[in-house]
């Protein structure tokens, strides 16, 4: 699962009162104890006690969720984990770890694709630039942020006010903690949350299994179930050059998952749009889905094509190629959804019965409004996306010379007009991925700089204007060739200019011309800091049209939202903003479609598959004569004789399914029991589940997980990871 884009943070407005009055009554019936089922992404500070009460019998205490809440891990990568041992250990996804995974690889290392294992603290290898986040308090200052926006101020004016008193709130908090601070937008705009968190930069990996295991079935078997994904992987959380001591960890539970069995997840999910409104839900119908299908549809078919080159050329592009299939894929199944009559019928309907009410009582009403501006967002939308959104300069050299270039005009700026990346609260994560010793091959940059400068001309036309600036008269292979030969904003990778060539000694100027500040980047002539120059005034531009349609939009769904709030409180849960969030539900398979109920048999449950085995893995293997990508990796396959004869190994569940409520940026969560032990891991959805962006639905939606039984099992069988699961049974006690 990928992790979603997310939203600029806005506030809210006042609501008059005849609004008030008709979205109290109609919100009733969206109360904790009457919304649908298990749904619900809830706040850790406002969990839904109530609905876990009445329907399950169960009370969390302040104990239980503080426990979770600081063994819980956010990847800035995109993810989510958990801390499993005293001494920093960290469980997560394979494929929330690739990044890392990748990053680590050369030619002669591919930890990505075969995998890593540590046998001793000294063997465990740091990461190049990533950062885990571990929350450890959430304080309202919803009264200041929106105190700070006048009524009446014009959007841009009003943006800017709200920019200011966040980065002021943020900067005040680290100075006075020393712990990552963020203003977190929740409920539209209804309230706004200050998150501290304690922040990990030196990380290590210490476990990957082969990518093989970790994603088994490939692309046919995404956002299926059942599945037979061994989706893990290990790092270190280090603190002054020491495993990090971390007051809250997870045990593992020894008992296997079952049918009915209620469960937690404490993750990060990345963004939904549950409270759009049906012209936001039509503009990613017919504009915003669309174009980035057709963004991933290039980029697959580039991506697989220059790994058809040589084996090296597949290792520095499969990271990618995965997450774009993976974002492909997603895109699809929400489309399918936007494309369905049933859902946008609900929605519609949903809508229909506020705005026929208040149709009478509001002059303007804020449908209306955001309809409006989501029409001024759509006119810049293309030129938004290509340019500040960087589509149409696929290089990482470009992203680092717009980071440089804008940070001396931003640092130069008060903190509080600086653009929100620019903040002083945010400056070490920025400098932390600016300065990445990741290796860039300048082969692989031009490939894609080349696909993204034809998609940019293509797209705006080659007259254009900034088109024509950017191009310089050249073919998009000729100035992609010449923009990164002649660039020095990165960390070359041996033999970059000509694979298998000797290396070209290419100094990294990123930090002589960070540090020099405006003086030094004014005086550049790397072509990438030009380029950058060329594309930034239009860049700015487009965005700044976006952000005032955004507050423009957030204001009006405030004026809703908020009357939801004061009605309901947190009764409602917000939507994701990748900040953390408990959600729970029961393992319960999916009906068929044929028939509500399925026959009982080996591995059944009476409304179907609830876990598959290790056994299951073995049989779906050999039914597809071990033909990629259903083949097992070869340490599997030399261990096959043994493990096909244990038959406690065979029968040990490896992955199941549950109702819990998740989304991108979930994956990696820790799922636990009632005990808050851990029993899973979140990596993926079922194909029904990928319309959980716009709304929950549990009739056959289902989260999948990792089993943690099966981790161990894995773990013991087939890696021999004495040291990882020493350290694993210490961390939990006696099992239970």
């Amino acid at each position: 699962m990928t992790l979603r884009r997310l939203r600029y943070p806005f506030t809210a407005v006042q609501v008059g009162p005849a609004l008030a009055v008709l979205l109290a009554t109609f919100v009733a019936s969206f109360s904790e104890s009457q919304l649908p089922a298990d749904e619900g992404m809830w706040l850790f500070n406002h969990p839904p006690c109530v609905r876990l009460e009445e329907k399950y019998g169960v009370t969390l205490t302040p104990s239980w969720l503080l426990h979770l809440q600081q063994s819980s891990v956010r990847f800035n990568s995109g993810g989510s984990g958990s801390f499993v041992s005293a001494n920093g250990l960290v469980l997560t996804n394979h494929h929330v770890g690739a990044d890392s995974l990748q990053k680590l690889g050369d030619a002669s290392h591919n930890y990505y694709r075969d995998g890593f294992m540590a046998n001793s603290p000294q063997d465990e290898v740091p990461c190049h630039d990533l950062e885990l986040n571990v929350l450890i308090s959430i304080t309202d200052v919803t009264a200041r942020v929106q105190a700070a926006v006048a009524p009446g101020l014009e959007a841009n004016a009003a943006f800017a006010a709200r920019r200011r008193v966040m980065a002021e709130i943020e900067k005040e908090s680290l100075l006075s903690t020393g712990l990552r601070s963020d203003t977190v937008t929740l409920y539209q705009g209804g309230q706004y949350h200050l998150y501290r968190s304690k922040k990990y930069t030196d990380v290590r990996l210490v476990f990957a299994p082969e990518q093989q295991i970790a994603f088994f079935g490939g692309d046919a078997d995404n956002f299926e179930f059942p599945r037979f994904n061994l989706d893990i992987c290990f790092f270190r959380a280090y603190e002054n050059g020491l495993p990090a001591k971390v007051a809250h960890h997870l045990a593992w539970s020894r008992q296997p998952i079952a049918n009915g069995d209620l469960v937690f997840v404490s993750g990060h999910p990345g963004h939904t749009d549950r409270a759009n409104t049906i012209s936001e839900l039509i503009a990613m119908r017919d504009h915003q889905i669309p174009f980035s299908l057709a963004v991933l549809h290039r980029l697959e078919v580039m991506l697989t094509a220059y790994s058809a080159k040589g084996p090296e050329q597949a290792r520095q592009a499969m990271g990618e190629l995965f997450g774009v299939q993976n974002s492909r894929k997603a895109r699809e199944g929400l489309l399918a959804g936007l494309l369905d009559p049933a859902i946008m019928r609900r929605r519609q309907a949903r809508e229909h019965t506020l705005r026929e009410s208040a149709s009478e009582q509001e002059t303007v009403s804020p449908w209306n409004r955001i309809a409006q501006a989501q029409a001024d967002s759509d006119r810049v939308a293309t030129r938004y996306r290509l340019l500040e959104a960087a589509t149409g300069f696929n290089s990482q050299y470009f992203l680092n010379a717009r980071t440089i270039l804008r940070a001396a005009a931003e640092f130069a700026k008060p903190n509080g007009d600086r653009l929100r990346e620019y903040r002083d609260s945010n400056r070490e994560s920025l400098e932390l991925q600016l300065f990445s010793k990741e290796p860039i091959y300048d082969a692989f940059e031009i490939v894609k700089l080349t696909d993204s400068l034809t998609f940019l001309v293509t797209s705006l036309g080659a007259d254009d204007p900034m088109v024509q600036a950017v191009m310089c008269g050249q073919s998009p292979q000729q100035r992609a060739e010449e923009l990164v030969q002649g660039t020095t904003l990165g960390h070359r990778s041996l033999g970059s200019h000509s694979i298998g060539s000797e290396e070209s000694i290419v100094a990294d100027t990123r930090r002589l011309l960070m540090d020099g500040g405006t003086p030094a980047v004014a005086a550049s002539d790397d072509p990438m800091i030009v380029l950058a120059r060329f594309v930034d005034a239009d860049a700015r531009a487009a965005r700044q049209v976006i952000e005032a349609s955004s507050e423009i939009k957030q204001q009006s769904h405030a004026e809703i939202g908020r009357a939801i709030f004061l009605r309901e409180g947190t009764a409602v849960y917000p939507d994701a903003t990748f900040t953390l969030r408990l959600a729970y539900g029961t393992v319960r398979g999916v009906p068929e479609k044929s028939s509500p109920r399925v026959a009982k048999a080996d591995g059944l449950q009476e409304d179907g598959f609830v876990t598959t085995t290790f056994s299951g893995l073995f049989e779906r293997a050999t039914a597809q004569r071990n033909t990629p990508p259903f083949h097992l990796p070869d340490r599997w396959k030399s261990l096959l004789p043994r493990l096909e004869h244990d038959e406690t190994f065979l029968k040990t569940p490896l992955n199941f399914i549950s109702t819990v409520d998740i989304i991108g940026g979930n994956s990696g969560s820790p799922v636990v029991n009632r005990d808050g032990k851990l029993v899973g891991l979140i990596f993926d959805g079922n194909i029904d589940s990928l319309v959980l962006d716009i709304m929950y639905d549990d009739t056959r939606a289902r989260a999948v997980s990792v089993a943690a039984v099966g981790i161990i099992a894995a773990l013991r069988q087939v890696y021999d990871a004495t040291p990882l699961l020493r350290e694993i049974d210490n961390a939990s006690g006696s099992s239970d």
